[in-house]
């Protein structure tokens, strides 16, 4: 499908539900929802058109995914079941409803899994990759190993027994370990062990070869090895296990020193009870009912893995060397404008405002701009928000050099990013010692705002040149976030990026803002009012769209705002990576939506929202934003946002006419979502060519850094692989 044929088609003949579309049926459930997008990443793992290392990479992350699920999502409605809460999600399904429901669904889901890891290891195998057993192991092998054994592994070892004198010890979250039952030879004296499998050493063992690649899973070696660990005794049972422990966080509320509470929280976290633990099919039953009594897992949080347990692992195998089987080499693109100015970012922000699309577009851009401020003589203040960042961070990098310079810095560091909150707490303590002012916003809000300002002295004047973005600062996630930076010298923009900082240092709330808005004060309330705005165009026989792309959309306020205009007669065409609560295509209630998820080489992560403002889409007269926030109820209402409106007519028709376009032009990427929450991927002919839009943005540069590819070049490109 071209651009032009998504434009001018007709929306699908909608479906009547079987549901009472007044009530909680006209919302898919949010954990469900999340599963199934976690079963297209699976299902990429089985697209042949993908590499064949890029697809155990896809394998890698639905399980580091599940992982996560479990000990969030499913760890806070197994604590609501327990504690008797019949509440029940949007969806009218109460936790034990929903905990039921998932179960069946993930067991599935990692039985996929394992499936896929069978075939992908055999087409592995196929291509000189091999994943050995201890039976395959040669006489060369086994001395090779020896060696990494005693110097590698055997140091950071602790076997473990256990028996009244030796209690069953701690295992962290996603701890790993092998249970023994062994008996002694001179007495025949029973003797139960666990031997914890260590985190610090690769989970895959390489192996010499002149014509192959070999590896030995780390378990194995362990096993090949237990003589030694546990010498005049014999291995009678054996089963491997692994364990997900609760990692939600508290806080207490009236916490004085943030830092220090949430280092004890981070503690606490690891100790969190067990929620699922995965055990090797086959295990002895005393041995397994041992382990269950100790971790105190009901049968029901037990699952059987009849093959690799901890699939996450498998991402050691995506082999650099063997570049034959991954992606092609793609480098990021340094925009033409900063080019033309020497790599001056306040020269090029200066000429115009710039919207850099990553990772098509560098990174490293957003990283220049600070170290440039930093090193700046004229630059006397600088202000950052950090959510997410790298444990070497060149983006505090600059700040601390700032700092230590005797500029004004000032960085907010969100304590309360999920599973980064260990590294932040690193990274505050480095900017205070450089002399940087560290403020941690709200405890009761997660400040999720990606905006730098920068304050320089030019002649005699003070100009803010401000950086707003829709993805963390992190240079690492961001070669394979799909994410945008916009650039601006704006006074209107960069005076409502300073009331923001006040809000967060000084708890000042801002008002007047001109070309932006907040959650949790006014960014739900005003996409609901252009959503409204958009329905009465429809009511008044004017064109009426919207084209939205988020992460997440769940809110139910937005949903039903969205159902509204559906049924005004607004073309509404979303395309939604993960979690949908939305039912499109249901006759008489969301007509005139659908909804398409898109997932390929790079993870889909910008958040965009276009109306067509009584003119249609695409038009120069659209409203257009970008945004922060997913359309969550924790993003609108218990996070600081921003929805930022782009007044710019390049940076407006980069991202209608480009960026949107490709997306709803998508084929070779993208899924449709039916009434019944189900995806199905879309239709591509054998033979014909399928749209990348992958690949469109690798090959065309964005608009404002002086690309000129746009709506109209969608439909016309040529493509040589899907």
């Amino acid at each position: 499908m071209t651009l032009a044929d998504f434009l001018t088609a007709d929306f699908p003949e909608p479906q009547l539900s079987d549901g009472d579309m007044t009530g909680p049926s006209r919302f898919f459930n949010r954990e469900l929802s999340w599963l199934g997008f976690n079963w297209r990443v699976v299902e990429e793992a089985e697209n042949t058109r993908v590499p064949l290392l890029e697809r155990l990479r896809f394998l890698s992350i639905s399980a580091t995914n599940l992982d996560e699920f479990y000990t969030v999502r499913v760890a806070g409605l197994r604590e609501l079941a327990r504690e008797g809460r019949t509440n029940p999600s949007i969806d009218g399904l109460s936790p034990t409803e929903q905990l039921e429901l998932i179960d069946l669904d993930a067991r599935n889901l990692l039985a996929r899994q394992q499936k896929v890891f069978d075939g992908l290891r055999a087409e592995m195998e196929a291509a000189n990759i091999k994943i050995l057993e201890r039976d395959d192991l040669t006489d060369e092998d086994r001395a090779h190993l020896k060696d990494v054994f005693f110097n590698q592994v055997f140091p950071v070892l602790s076997p473990l027994a256990i028996d009244p004198a030796h209690p069953f010890p701690f295992l962290p979250n996603e701890g790993f370990a092998l249970a023994l039952e062994l008996e002694r030879t001179k007495d025949k004296r029973a003797l139960r062990a666990l031997l914890p499998v260590p985190q610090q050493v690769d989970r895959y063992i390489a192996c010499p070869s002149t014509d192959c690649l070999r590896f030995l899973p780390l378990e194995e070696l362990l096993i090949d090895n237990l003589a030694g660990l546990f010498p005049g005794y014999k291995v009678k049972g054996s089963c491997a296990f692994r364990i997900l422990r609760d990692s939600d966080l508290e806080v207490e509320d009236e916490a004085e020193d943030l830092v220090r509470e949430f280092e004890t929280a981070l503690k606490r976290r690891r100790r969190g009870e067990v929620v699922s633990m995965r055990v090797s099919s086959g295990a002895p039953k005393g041995l397994r009912q041992l382990i269950m009594d100790e971790l105190h897992v009901t049968e029901a949080e037990v699952v059987e893995i009849d093959g690799v347990i901890g699939l996450a692992d498998v991402k050691e195998l995506v082999l650099d060397d063997r570049a034959d089987l991954l992606w092609p080499p793609f480098a990021p693109r340094v925009p033409e404008r900063v080019q033309d100015h020497d790599g001056d970012m306040f020269a090029a922000i200066r000429q115009k405002d710039m919207l850099l699309h990553h990772p098509y577009e560098t990174f490293d851009m957003v990283v220049r701009f600070l170290t440039q401020a930093a090193r700046d003589p004229d630059v006397v203040a600088i202000k950052q928000t950090l959510y997410r960042t790298s444990k070497r961070s060149p983006i505090v990098e600059a700040l601390c050099e700032a700092a230590e310079d005797g500029k004004s810095v000032t960085a907010l560091v969100e304590l309360k990013a999920r599973f980064d909150e260990a590294a932040n707490i690193r990274q505050s303590r480095r900017l205070e010692r450089a002399g940087a002012h560290v403020v941690y916003g709200f405890l009761d809000l997660k400040t999720h705002a990606k905006i730098s300002t920068v304050v320089r002295r030019e002649g005699d004047q003070l100009v803010t040149y401000t950086h707003y973005g829709t993805g963390n600062y992190h240079p690492i996630t961001a070669r394979i976030y799909t994410d945008l930076s916009f650039f601006t010298c704006d006074k209107a923009l960069g005076r409502d990026a300073t009331k923001v900082f006040n809000y967060l240092s000084g708890y000042v709330q801002p008002d007047n803002l001109e070309n932006l808005s907040i959650s949790p004060m006014s960014l739900k309330s005003s996409l609901l009012k252009m959503i409204a705005a958009e329905a009465k165009h429809a009511q008044n026989g004017k064109p009426a769209m919207i084209w939205a792309k988020m992460n997440s959309l769940v809110e139910e306020d937005v949903i039903d705002a969205l159902y509204a205009a559906s049924q005004a007669g607004v073309k509404i065409s979303l395309v939604v990576r993960g979690i949908c609560g939305l039912r499109p295509g249901v006759k008489g209630l969301s007509d005139n939506i659908r909804v398409k998820s898109i997932v390929g080489r790079f993870l889909e992560h910008s958040r965009i929202v276009c109306f067509g403002n009584g003119y249609g889409l695409p038009h120069k007269k659209a409203r257009v934003f970008f945004s922060s926030a997913d359309w969550m109820g924790r993003n609108l209402n218990r996070r600081v946002e921003t929805l930022v409106e782009v007044n710019n007519n390049t940076v407006k028709a980069q991202i209608v006419s480009q960026i949107m376009a490709a997306n709803l032009a998508d084929v070779a990427q993208s899924w449709i979502m039916g009434p019944d929450g189900s995806f199905a991927r879309a239709e591509v002919e054998d033979g014909t060519f399928a749209f990348n839009c992958h690949r469109f943005f690798m090959e065309n540069p964005s608009l404002s850094g002086r690309g000129s590819a746009g709506a109209a070049d969608v439909p016309q490109l040529t493509h040589t692989e899907d």
